[in-house]
């Protein structure tokens, strides 16, 4: 697997954890919806429950209700700060990319206004492209076989 940086670690986490919230609501949202069919079904049959219980399965159902809707936000939230530092993934991206331009700039005008280093350069590009001449060369001379 390849490395990651800080920031795509980052990022994965923030979506994991995001995923993990998500499904935590969605279980929620599960058992609020049994809990508030258990509390009318014992409010229709208040015949054979006390007023107590009905009541007391009212306040467990918007209980967790409340609880519910705060992890939905929650989860919501989450998944915002992911798609937050996958862009600041981008801006990183594109300000190390002009970074490593100008330093390949500053470099090419240090090489080519010293005549020392203008020399080297120059009798490096001749030995790459004389390589370059005889690997084409080489080819042909395969290619016609």
């Amino acid at each position: 697997m390849a490395t990651q940086t800080p920031t795509q670690r980052s990022a994965a986490a923030k979506r994991a954890a995001a995923t993990r919230k998500r499904n935590a609501a969605k279980r929620s949202a599960a058992s609020t919806r049994t809990s508030a069919r258990r509390t009318n079904s014992s409010a229709s049959v208040t015949a054979r429950t006390s007023a107590r219980t009905t009541a007391r399965n009212a306040r467990t159902t918007g209980n967790r209700a409340a609880e519910t809707a705060a992890r939905s936000a929650d989860a919501a939230q989450t998944q915002l700060g992911a798609v937050a530092i996958s862009a600041q993934r981008v801006i990183y991206t594109a300000v190390g990319a002009l970074a490593t331009a100008s330093d390949a700039l500053r470099e090419s005008a240090l090489t080519y206004t010293n005549s020392g280093r203008l020399v080297r350069q120059l009798n490096q590009f001749e030995r790459r492209g004389a390589r370059a001449i005889d690997r084409g060369r080489r080819q042909v001379r395969r290619r016609a076989r």
